[in-house]
C-alpha cells in the first residue's frame, strides 16, 4: 500500500469557460478543454459549466482522454437560507460526485458573499459574519459533512476572496468551531495570498485537515491595483490578477516542500480564472505542467497513462 501514488495532478476548467462570468471563453467547447487538459499532461479535472450533467456521458468523454474527475464547486448558503434547501442540493451534487469517483466535495458559503458582484469593492465590502450566522455556518457544515461520510466522501472548505471565510481569523474560527471528523479544508494559494495571508503558516497549521489543494499564482501588480482602486473580484479576475503557478509571485518551491513532508495524500489542482482572450488556456495549462515537473519534488505522482 505505500508503494501506492499519493498526489495526482489536475486542472480546474475555468481557465478555458468561467462559470461566474460565462462570456469569458463562451466559444471554447468542452471536448476543446478537456482535450488540452489531457495534452498538457494532467490527469484529472474539477467540473465547469459546459461539462456534460449526466455521469455515464461524462465518464466516456474523460476515459478516451485518461482523465478522472477531482471534485466539484458546491455553494452553501447556510447562512442565509434554511439548511434543507443546501442538504437538497448537496444530496444531489455528492450522488454526481459519487458516481464519477470523487472522494471529496468542494464546499464554500456564498451567503453575503460578494464574489459573484461585478461593481462591489471586494475589500471595502467584504462581508463578515454575526456569531449566530457563524453557528449556522459550523452546524450546517457538520451536517453536510455527514451526508458525505453516507457515501465514503468527504467535504473540504474552500475559503474564498470575497466571501465570510477569507482571512486567517475566519479559518482559525471555522476549523476551531468544526469536528475535524466532519469539515475538512481546501488549501488555496493564490486566495490566500490575494488577501494578504502567508500559506506556509495555513498549510502548518492544518495540514492534518487538509484533503484537497489548490495551486493558482497571483500577479501582485493587478492585485495591489483591485485593493487601491477598490475594484470587485470579478473585475480582478477580468484585470489579470490570478495566473498559474510559476508565471506570478508565489514561491511555490516551499510550499510544495512542505505538502511532500507533510505526506499529503490527494489532488492538487492548478486553478487560474484568467481571460482566455487573453492568456490562452492550452499555453497556461502547458506552461504550469512544465513548472511543477520542473520545481516539484513529489516522490509519488499519479503518472499519465499515454
Amino acid at each position: 500500500m505505500t508503494n501506492q501514488p499519493k498526489i495526482k495532478l489536475g486542472i480546474a476548467p475555468i481557465a478555458w469557460t468561467n462559470d461566474d462570468m460565462p462570456e469569458l471563453g463562451s466559444e471554447n467547447s468542452f471536448e476543446q478543454c478537456i482535450s488540452e487538459m489531457a495534452l498538457a499532461g494532467f490527469t484529472g479535472t474539477e467540473i465547469g459549466n459546459k461539462y456534460p450533467k449526466d455521469p455515464k456521458a461524462l465518464q466516456e468523454k474523460l476515459k478516451l482522454r485518461n482523465l478522472e474527475v477531482a471534485s466539484a464547486w458546491f455553494s452553501t448558503f447556510l447562512t442565509t437560507k434554511p439548511y434543507t434547501e443546501t442538504a437538497e442540493a448537496f444530496i444531489q451534487h455528492r450522488d454526481f460526485l459519487w458516481a464519477m469517483g470523487a472522494k471529496v466535495i468542494v464546499v464554500a458559503e456564498q451567503g453575503h458573499s460578494i464574489q459573484g458582484k461585478m461593481d462591489t469593492p471586494l475589500f471595502k465590502d467584504k462581508p463578515q459574519f454575526t456569531d449566530a450566522e457563524w453557528v449556522k455556518l459550523t452546524e450546517g457544515l457538520e451536517a453536510l459533512g455527514e451526508l458525505a461520510h453516507e457515501k465514503d466522501m468527504e467535504i473540504v472548505y474552500h475559503h474564498h476572496m470575497g466571501t465570510g471565510v477569507q482571512t486567517t481569523a475566519e479559518i482559525d474560527r471555522l476549523m476551531k468551531e468544526t469536528d475535524p471528523t466532519k469539515v475538512s479544508l481546501l488549501f488555496d494559494t493564490g486566495h490566500l495570498v490575494f488577501s494578504g495571508e502567508n500559506p506556509l503558516q495555513i498549510y502548518k497549521a492544518y495540514q492534518d485537515r487538509i484533503k484537497h489543494i489548490h495551486f493558482k499564482d497571483i500577479r501582485d501588480t493587478v492585485t495591489q491595483e483591485v485593493k487601491a482602486e477598490n475594484n470587485s473580484f470579478l473585475s480582478a479576475v477580468k484585470q489579470g490578477a490570478f495566473t498559474v503557478p510559476g508565471d506570478g509571485v508565489i514561491d511555490f518551491k516551499p510550499i510544495m516542500s512542505e505538502i511532500e513532508k507533510a505526506n499529503y495524500t490527494g489532488w492538487i489542482v492548478v486553478e487560474a480564472e484568467q481571460d482566455p482572450a487573453v492568456a490562452n488556456p492550452f499555453e497556461y495549462a502547458l506552461k504550469a505542467r512544465n513548472y511543477l515537473k520542473k520545481n516539484a519534488k513529489f516522490k509519488k505522482v499519479v503518472k499519465r497513462k499515454d
